[in-house]
């Protein structure tokens, strides 16, 4: 659900009422506040209907499921208005989640939007939803991909200042990414060779040395060692072109390696800001999310959104298509 007093709870109602309505659409169940949940719906034409669920019981036929993990005061529901009770409640719904997606009890985990700093303000100190999915899981080596229409891209490092940014860029680090992506689309976007581009670091991909040696120590020398291990990488691309040839059927790419976070992510917002997916890539189970905050400002106005949590919504659903027609072909 996310945190209860953003725009999860609307964006959740807004994007199931829509997806429910298409043929063979997959079951939902929501992890949150029932209260919270009602109150959105009331705010909401043609909601459906939170209705309490448990593990073990059926699904409701008229009604969406509530897994009511919380019972939240009237001031942590309160649209706009973030607090230490709400932001230790979206920890716990993420959470659950997660142990229910590693434990196979759902098909796929999709996170409504939660805030980092009242995550840290209620005694939970991790940086987002990512290492909390990698703590529960037991991975350590993931990575974050985004994904729209037009792009798919992993990043070798995430959320740290651009000065350490140079430090943490070792042939590993870039080799893992470029197979952990490899890995993903395979198995979860039903692509028999993608052709990974991976970015290079420095201006121009760094002139031969002249603004910075990074490609030719660490990127080319990863590049090389995905190739061997028969993975269709290629590069490294100068960053500032790199998305410019995306479409030339010479230079294009199925999904690109960045080196860091706003390398990719500009153009991908550019391009494609509502329709944008975070995808965690890397662990035991499938886990997307809308690529945007809790909007506390707009919350409890009826106006966001739904685009990026219907994107990540049917991402996870084609995902989970895909892992079971690979699992039928292995069979």
């Amino acid at each position: 659900m996310g945190d209860p007093a953003g725009i999860g709870p609307e964006v959740v109602l807004k994007s199931i009422a829509r997806i429910a309505k298409r043929p063979n659409a997959p079951e939902f169940v929501v992890i949150g506040d029932l209260d919270t949940m009602r109150n959105a719906a009331e705010r909401i034409d043609d909601s459906p209907t939170p209705t309490p669920w448990r593990p073990g019981e059926s699904l409701p036929s008229d009604g969406l499921a509530v897994l009511p993990m919380t019972m939240l005061s009237i001031e942590a529901r309160r649209p706009g208005k973030p607090s230490i009770e709400g932001g230790d409640a979206s920890f716990r719904y993420v959470e659950a989640g997660a142990k229910m997606a590693c434990d196979g009890e759902v098909d796929a985990l999709v996170t409504a939007p939660i805030s980092k700093q009242w995550w840290d303000r209620a005694g939970h100190h991790f940086p987002g939803h990512s290492e909390v999915m990698a703590k529960v899981g037991r991975s350590r080596n993931w990575r974050m991909m985004f994904a729209g229409s037009e792009l798919r891209l992993a990043l070798v490092t995430v959320h740290v200042g651009l000065a350490k940014v140079p430090g943490l860029l070792t042939e590993k680090n870039v080799f893992d990414t470029i197979a952990i992506l490899d890995r993903h689309m395979r198995e979860n976007e039903g692509a028999r060779s993608p052709r990974i581009g991976v970015l290079g670091f420095n201006p121009h991909g760094g002139e031969n040395g002249l603004f910075g040696d990074e490609e030719i120590r660490i990127i080319a020398p990863a590049i090389r060692r995905a190739q061997k291990s028969g993975i269709d990488a290629y590069g490294p691309l100068p960053p500032d072109t790199a998305f410019v040839r995306q479409g030339d059927r010479n230079f294009g790419f199925d999904a690109a390696v960045t080196m860091y976070h706003d390398q990719g992510l500009i153009a991908l917002k550019t391009l494609e800001f509502d329709r944008a997916v975070n995808v965690t890539i890397g662990l035991p189970f499938i886990r997307t999310s809308p690529d945007h905050g809790t909007a506390f400002d707009i919350a409890g106005r009826g106006v966001a959104n739904p685009s990026s949590m219907i994107s990540a919504i049917e991402y996870a659903w084609r995902a989970v298509k895909a892992r079971d027609a690979a699992g039928r072909r292995a069979a």
